[in-house]
C-alpha cells in the first residue's frame, strides 16, 4: 500500500517515470494495481491455492515447495505440461516408461486440466505408474496458467542433475536422456536437444541440423539444474509457448557474465518422434501470430545487442560433438522459419 501510495502521487505529480518504477516494484511484490483516476485499487496478482480434499492445487508457481535448494537426488528431470489432450501426455508418458533409464524423474504439470486429463493423473491411474524406478510427480494447479509459469511449477520439483523440458507433441520411442548427460559433460555446451534453430540477425529463426545451434527448440531442452537455479526462473511474461524456448536458450548460453564467452548450444539426433503441437494448431493464424510476435519482442529487448550469441557470426564451432544431418521426426506444422 506503500508503494501504490507513493505511485499515486507520482501519477498526480506526472512523474511517469517514478509511477512506472513503483509499479514494477508492485508487481514484483506479487500484486496488480489498477489505476481509477488518480485512486487506485490492488489485488493480489496470483490465482488463490485451494485444497481438493487433501491434494493442493496452486495457484501460482511461487505457491510450490521448492526442491531446488537441496542436492539433486536424481539422473534426469523431465518436466511436462498436461491439461487439454490427455492422449498426447498418455503416448509422451508411455514413451518414457518404456525407454528412461533409471534416476529419471517425470514431473507432470496438470495445469487445470479436462476432466479426463485430470482422472489419468489420479493416484493409482496406468499414467502415474513409476518411470526409471521413480514414481511420477504430479502437480496441480488452481487455474490454467500461461507456459512458463506453468514450466516454472514443474522446475521448482526438480530433482535431477540434467533436467529436460519437454512437450507432450513428442514421443520417445527410444533412451534419449543418457545421450544429453554426454553432451553436457562439455562445460562449454549450456544446453542439448533433439531440434535446433539458427538465425542470421536476431530476428527470424530457422530449424538447423546443427551440431552447433543458436537455440534448443522446447519439444525437448536439456540444461543442467545448478544453471536453473542460477540463471532462472522463466519469464511468466511468456505466455504463449512460441519463442519462450528461443528466449531461454539464450539466457543459458550467455550465462550470468556479459564478459564471458558465450556457451554453445547442441543440437544431437535422438529418439524423439514430433507429432502435430496442438497448442499451434488450435489457434487461428492471427493469433498465434500477434501472441508469438509478443513473445518475441521479449527476446529482442534482451538480446538484441548480442549478434555474439549467434552462430552465424561467430567462428566454425569445435568438431567434438557432431551428430548426423537429418533432423529426425519432422513435423510440418511446425518445422522451417519461426517468425519474429
Amino acid at each position: 500500500m506503500a508503494l501504490a501510495d507513493a505511485r499515486a502521487i507520482a501519477r498526480a505529480e506526472r512523474d511517469w517515470a517514478r509511477a512506472d518504477a513503483l509499479r514494477a516494484r508492485i508487481d514484483e511484490a506479487g500484486w496488480k494495481v489498477e489505476d481509477a483516476g488518480f485512486s487506485y485499487a490492488l489485488t493480489p496478482a496470483a490465482p488463490p491455492d485451494l485444497l481438493e480434499g487433501a491434494v493442493p492445487r496452486y495457484g501460482s508457481a511461487a505457491s510450490v515447495p521448492s526442491v531446488l535448494d537441496t542436492p539433486p537426488t536424481a539422473a534426469f528431470t523431465v518436466v511436462l505440461l498436461a491439461d487439454t489432450w490427455p492422449d498426447d501426455a498418455t503416448r509422451m508418458i508411455a514413451g518414457l516408461r518404456a525407454h528412461a533409464p533409471a534416476g529419471t524423474q517425470v514431473v507432470v504439470v496438470e495445469n487445470a486440466g479436462s476432466r479426463e486429463q485430470v482422472a489419468r493423473l489420479e493416484e493409482g491411474a496406468p499414467d502415474v505408474a513409476s518411470v526409471g524406478g521413480e514414481a511420477v510427480e504430479v502437480v496441480r494447479t488452481s487455474v490454467r496458467l500461461g507456459r512458463a509459469a506453468a514450466l516454472n511449477v514443474g522446475l521448482r520439483r526438480a530433482r535431477g542433475s540434467i533436467v529436460v523440458i519437454a512437450d507432450t507433441s513428442v514421443e520417445a520411442t527410444g533412451d534419449a536422456l543418457t545421450p544429453l548427460a554426454d553432451v553436457l559433460a562439455d562445460p562449454s555446451v549450456a544446453l542439448t536437444g533433439g531440434f535446433g534453430a539458427t538465425s542470421p540477425d536476431m530476428r527470424r529463426f530457422h530449424e538447423a541440423a546443427g551440431p552447433d545451434v543458436d537455440a534448443i527448440e522446447g519439444r525437448w531442452l536439456a540444461f543442467r539444474r545448478d544453471d536453473l537455479v542460477r540463471l532462472g526462473p522463466l519469464d511468466e511474461r511468456f505466455v504463449y509457448y512460441l519463442n519462450l524456448d528461443t528466449w531461454w536458450s539464450l539466457v543459458l548460453r550467455a550465462g550470468s557474465d556479459p564478459d564471458a564467452e558465450p556457451r554453445r548450444a547442441v543440437r544431437i539426433p535422438l529418439p524423439l518422434e514430433r507429432h502435430a503441437q496442438r497448442g499451434a494448431s488450435s489457434l487461428p493464424d492471427g493469433e498465434r501470430d500477434r501472441m508469438s510476435r509478443r513473445n518475441f519482442y521479449l527476446v529482442l529487448d534482451r538480446f538484441r545487442d548480442r549478434p555474439d550469441l549467434l552462430v552465424s557470426r561467430r567462428a566454425s564451432p569445435p568438431a567434438d560433438v557432431r551428430g548426423d544431418s537429418s533432423v529426425p521426426g519432422a513435423s510440418p506444422d511446425d518445422a522451417g522459419e519461426r517468425p519474429a
